[in-house]
């Protein structure tokens, strides 16, 4: 499935590189046209998406603690929350993680779920596109 999606992005790049094209040629009706039928623009609808704390913590393991795409060591978050519950003056917590008043640590250690292929741009949302990668990472 990710071969025909990789075949997908070469097509697309290439309707880019056929409308830049018209366009140096200053013919943007033909390049609006290469758009309009070989890349159209789709708008997509955010679901909202939950993850069990037996899927996080089973992802987790499996990438090995390790944000996918820095290569950076990442806390597991009870233990950050353990922290917290100990030490809650030294390392504060907030429910909406409000910078203020959480300690920065649970931006810059705690893991979130990432799509490798978005779900808005077909990927599946599943355990096969799900990764882990530091909250604050792009």
């Amino acid at each position: 499935m990710l071969g025909d999606k990789n075949k997908n992005l070469l097509g697309n790049s290439s309707a880019i590189e056929a409308a830049c094209n018209e366009i140096s040629q200053l013919n943007l009706v033909q390049a609006r046209k290469i758009i309009s039928t070989e890349y159209p623009f789709v708008p997509y609808s955010k679901a909202s998406r939950s993850y069990s704390e037996r899927q996080k913590t089973k992802i987790f393991i499996r990438d090995g603690f390790i944000d996918r795409y820095s290569g950076e060591r990442l806390v597991f978050p009870g233990t950050l929350r353990l922290l917290s519950l100990l030490m809650p003056d030294e390392f504060p917590y907030q429910a909406h993680w409000k910078t203020s008043e959480c300690h920065i640590a649970f931006w810059q250690l705690c893991p979130t779920i990432d799509h490798i292929i978005p779900v808005t741009r077909g990927g599946n949302d599943d355990e096969s596109n799900w990764v882990w990668k530091k909250t604050g990472s792009g």
